[in-house]
């Protein structure tokens, strides 16, 4: 909140004390939460040191520190966000970084920034009197350029003045790396699974040895900088009726004694007959059922999930449950692999009568595909049913039939809702199929470094896996978001989400 000093004199004594309650309460808030990033900060920086003496291997070390470094340095633009807020930091208060200029064998790139015009607003016309030059480094895949972008200085002898063209907003201020060499490091190790120990030895090849403690510093504080944007693709995906929600474990690592535990990483898609692609993944340290909860909030809709018991308590609470067919058909189809069950065989061939319906009906409006499932596959459904029960009385109770029967009939309301709903797949194969490049990749990742490293790792896979989602290459995607996000309106965040981005022209 931004108060001029002038307007102070026409307020009333009441907006007055409103007004110091607001900021009162404003100052407390960013206080807490400055106090809160500090302590965090210095406990990541107790981990950075401590790690040298753990025990453990080089590749878990190397994983270690890189994780440790980009939470520090996300920690450190979160901080510096909020004192910015809170106080304007003078030029002089605020210590220039120094660093090594790039080496002269790299291929540079001239781009020059003029004022509109060289005539002063006192209508002189002004001289040209040098120039800043400031060098960014850009990498197309195996090999590195820099960028010179040479802003000239025009100066009126008449009024004294100085025009130049503004420096342009990077999301790394004054950082060296360009948004192109940015996405690729978030690409290289959030989809292609590179950790940044091994990005530093392709850099190297390519000419320039990026430290993994400055790559890691890069991805750090770029996903602090992407986070509004997953919240509000989070936004996006909650206005939808429909729903799919899984989950899957990967390891995270305690610092303290070298050892990890098993987290989560919950992902949720609008229904697979919505418009909306996108997918937003959520990294909790359990799979408890209340991360769940957090997640949707005060969503109510129909919500198409495994059989898992952490949803049941949103069911209770408003959410209607939609099953997987998929999942009821498995059972059947490990029966039949172990022992050829002439009763699982039936079983699978109803299935796949219904799931050749489903086929058939892809590409149909929501009124014809409810009139085809209602014409076609609710007769099956209804005998398969009436046959279960009947198979089910026959057989002995803790039998592996028995187990394959009991879980679809349990479930039968759940698994067959996709009937009478248009909107609803007969399974949750879409989800999964999302969530299968996280499983692909966890054998590249070896584990988590800290809650918040897997918390931006799961943010930057939700808006690459939606870029892929709409057609897009996750590394063009990134580049133009990266660039436009730091002069990007908050207000206009939604025109950045990767199914309404449209190429910078």
């Amino acid at each position: 909140m931004v108060v001029q000093p002038q307007s102070l004199e026409h307020l009333s004594a009441e907006q007055l004390r409103e007004m110091t309650a607001r900021l009162m309460t404003q100052l407390r808030h960013q206080g807490a939460l400055l106090e809160k990033l500090t302590h965090e900060n210095a406990l990541l920086k107790r981990m950075k040191f401590a790690a040298q003496s753990e025990r453990f291997n080089p590749e878990q070390k190397s994983l270690l520190q890189d994780e440790i470094e980009a939470d520090l340095a996300a920690v450190a633009s979160e901080i510096d966000g909020l004192q910015q807020e809170s106080a304007a930091v003078s030029p002089q208060e605020k210590k220039q970084p120094k660093r090594l200029p790039l080496p002269a064998n790299l291929p540079r790139r001239e781009i020059r920034h003029e004022p509109e015009s060289s005539t002063c607003r006192c209508g002189c016309q002004m001289k040209r009197i040098g120039e800043d030059v400031a060098e960014k480094l850009d990498y197309v895949p195996g090999v590195f350029s820099v960028e010179r972008h040479i802003r000239g200085k025009w100066a009126c002898a008449k009024c004294q003045t100085l025009t130049q063209a503004p420096v342009a907003a990077h999301v790394i201020d004054k950082g060296i790396p360009t948004a192109g060499l940015l996405a690729q490091v978030l690409v290289a190790k959030y989809a292609d699974h590179q950790p940044l120990y091994r990005q530093e030895n392709i850099f190297g090849r390519a000419g320039l040895a990026i430290p993994r403690s400055t790559l890691a510093q890069w991805v750090g504080t770029c996903g602090a900088r992407l986070q509004p944007l997953v919240d509000a693709l989070k936004t996006e995906i909650l206005r939808h009726r429909v729903l799919h929600g899984d989950e899957t474990p990967v390891a995270m690592l305690k610092p303290g004694n070298g050892k990890t535990h098993r987290a989560y990483l919950w992902a949720y898609a609008p229904g697979a007959f919505e418009a909306t692609r996108a997918v937003v993944y959520d990294f909790c340290e359990s799979r408890a059922g209340e991360h769940a909860r957090a997640f949707l909030g005060e969503w109510r809709g129909s919500l198409i999930c495994d059989d898992y018991a952490g949803y049941k308590a949103s069911f209770s609470q408003g959410v209607t449950e939609a099953g997987c067919l998929a999942h009821a058909r498995r059972k059947f189809f490990d029966l039949h692999a172990a022992n050829k069950s002439q009763i699982a065989e039936f079983a699978l061939a109803q299935f796949a009568r219904v799931y050749e319906i489903e086929r058939e009906v892809q590409a149909l409006t929501a009124p014809q595909r409810l009139q085809v499932r209602q014409q076609h596959s609710r007769p099956i459904l209804d005998a398969l049913h009436q046959w279960m029960v009947l198979q089910r009385q026959q057989v002995a109770g803790n039998s592996a039939t028995a187990k394959a029967l009991d879980y679809s009939l349990k479930r039968w309301t759940a698994l067959t809702r996709f009937v009478d709903d248009p909107q609803l797949p007969p399974d949750n194969n879409w989800i999964e199929n999302r969530i299968r490049p996280i499983a692909l990749g966890r054998s590249n990742w070896l584990f988590a470094g800290s809650l918040r490293a897997g918390q931006r790792a799961a943010a930057v896979m939700s808006l690459i896996q939606s870029a892929r989602m709409n057609g897009h290459d996750p590394y063009a995607y990134l580049k133009d978001v990266l660039t436009r996000l730091p002069t990007h309106k908050a207000s206009r965040i939604e025109e950045l989400l990767p199914h309404r981005w449209q190429p910078a022209v």
